[in-house]
């Protein structure tokens, strides 16, 4: 967001982890502005099912523009079932192209079990190198650890929830309160 529209804004840590045939997506529920937490137990982290596909989605940024963009998400996936990596770079090129949605405020990390991908407003879908991505006020400490434990024989969950213990420990605008969503073995 930009200073001078929401000075002091900040909030929400999610992470993917993609581990032994499962993909993990969690986020914090902690929203801040300034030095105040506005609320504690957001859910950042959603399921969506599309054509009967599941895909996971967790987001980072304005939840008004985060809802928009899941909807448009969820559209591309009706027109493409079982596509998310078409889904998310048609999601993508509009974001970018549209003038209404080049305003909006955040960014998405997807998965649909096989892939993972992290979309921004820039146009970009990326897939993380190392099976693990991050996004957020916290994204960076959360990446950094979860990365240090890819080797282990932790699960994507274990990873993910042991990373996001350890963002929450470091930043201040992520809290412990979290929303975990898997796809993949059980």
């Amino acid at each position: 967001m930009a200073d001078d529209q929401f000075p002091g804004w900040h909030g929400t840590t999610i992470i993917g982890v993609k581990k032994g045939g499962e993909v993990v997506i969690a986020g914090d529920g902690q929203v801040s502005f300034g030095q105040t937490v506005i609320k504690g137990s957001a859910r950042k982290v959603r399921r969506l099912s599309p054509g009967g596909f599941d895909v996971v989605a967790g987001f980072a940024g304005s939840t008004a523009d985060a809802f928009t963009l899941l909807e448009r998400l969820e559209s591309k996936l009706e027109a493409t079932p079982g596509q998310l990596a078409r889904a998310s770079v048609e999601l993508a090129k509009d974001w970018r192209t549209d003038k209404y949605l080049q305003k909006l405020e955040a960014m998405l990390i997807v998965t649909d079990g096989a892939d993972i991908f992290v979309i921004t407003g820039a146009g970009d879908v990326l897939e993380p190198e190392h099976d693990v991505t991050a996004i957020g006020s916290g994204g960076n400490y959360a990446l950094a650890a979860a990365r240090a434990m890819m080797d282990t024989d932790h699960s994507a969950e274990e990873i993910a929830r042991r990373a996001m213990a350890i963002a929450a420990d470091i930043c201040v605008y992520t809290n412990g309160n979290l929303t975990v969503e898997k796809i993949g073995k059980s």
